[in-house]
């Protein structure tokens, strides 16, 4: 028996990899295109393991899709591909429309052609996973009660709109054609292996070189924060007992301000790597210009997903927190070898001071 996992070389898909391969025998078959946040250092562990079969390639592949399905013969989809940062999405969008929507219609074509032509048990214990945002619910007051899976799309920037298509792609698919569908939402994911473009690592990166800390507007927009293992164990429960057709919510129940973020990893950096100086980190903290169409607040209700799946988060914020940071303080290497001119090029042109 084997999985077929796309983008399983990005920070959320190579987390589930390695996660999936320490706790099950069933081997991985792991497609990504190795864009600029797919990266092999992630899965440098699984070197030699004969349960992981690595192919560089595109979801929009067709052809690539059914010969991977076809002699693999993978009991289950997961799919991870996406192109993932709002801010990337606003100064170039195409490439979202094309990934996000275009590249999951071709996966969803193939997947359905592929299903069609199983048999008996085969075709019934057959699942096709979707892995999405809360992103693709909107943005919330301070007030509004957190996202649940009823509350209506209304995505506010390309990347989320890209997103909400999918999944009512993957919807259709169900519903028109009866492929056994399961789609995950999810809140903000953080962890090891996370590309440095998004709010924790980049602060980690930036603390450890002296570089300003970037904070959008007053830094008070609020996410729920998601340690990543925590949500692999979310995909993996719904993917074993999901009803066919769901949409399961996954969240950290960690509701924190960017600015509150910031200021904990601060914190725990001053303990564990102080500055030469001697002062606080948090002297570096630079507020900026508010990103455009920036959403005030999300949060995840994900109490069907205990309710029915009996899943809830291992990890509370302070001990994934903690997790996390080490995680790069112990892993200079990764962080140096992702940190190339292309990534440094990026970061100077979205958060000029």
């Amino acid at each position: 028996m084997s999985i077929l996992v796309t983008g399983g070389a990005g920070f959320i898909g190579s987390n589930f990899v390695l996660d999936w391969l320490s706790v099950s025998d069933e081997s991985v078959i792991n497609l990504d295109k190795l864009t600029y946040a797919g990266n092999l250092e992630n899965l440098a562990t699984l070197e030699g393991k004969q349960q992981h079969t690595f192919v560089r390639g595109d979801i929009g592949d067709a052809d690539l899709i059914t010969q991977l399905l076809t002699e693999h013969k993978p009991r289950a989809v997961i799919n991870f591909a996406a192109e993932s940062h709002v801010d990337r999405s606003i100064h170039g969008p195409e490439d979202f429309i094309q990934t996000n929507i275009v590249g999951t219609f071709h996966l969803l074509e193939s997947v359905r052609a592929y299903w069609n032509e199983l048999k008996g048990e085969a075709k019934n214990l057959f699942r096709f996973l979707h892995v999405s945002t809360d992103e693709v619910y909107g943005s919330l007051s301070k007030t509004d009660p957190a996202f649940s899976e009823t509350n209506r799309y209304e995505p506010n920037s390309p990347y989320s709109a890209s997103k909400a298509a999918s999944d009512h792609l993957v919807r259709a698919y169900h519903h028109t054609y009866g492929l056994p569908v399961l789609t995950t939402n999810c809140s903000n994911n953080y962890g090891p292996y996370h590309f440095p473009e998004k709010l924790i690592p980049l602060c980690i990166l930036n603390a450890l070189a002296g570089k300003p800390l970037p904070i959008y507007g007053d830094g008070q927009q609020v996410r729920d924060w998601l340690y990543v293992k925590d949500h692999c164990s979310a995909i993996r429960r719904v993917l074993e007992a999901g009803r066919l057709g769901e949409v399961y919510n996954v969240g950290g129940w960690n509701e924190k301000a960017n600015l509150d973020v910031v200021n904990t990893l601060c914190t725990i950096l001053d303990e564990l790597q102080p500055r030469a100086d001697g002062k606080p980190y948090s002297t570096q903290i630079t507020f900026i210009k508010d990103r455009a169409g920036h959403d005030r607040r999300y949060a995840i209700d994900a109490s069907k997903l205990e309710k029915d799946l009996g899943w809830k988060p291992a990890e509370t914020f302070e001990t994934g927190i903690r997790k996390t940071v080490q995680w790069y303080l112990d892993n200079q290497p990764w962080v140096a070898n992702v940190s190339s001119g292309a990534y440094q090029d990026w970061v100077n042109k979205q958060y000029t001071i």
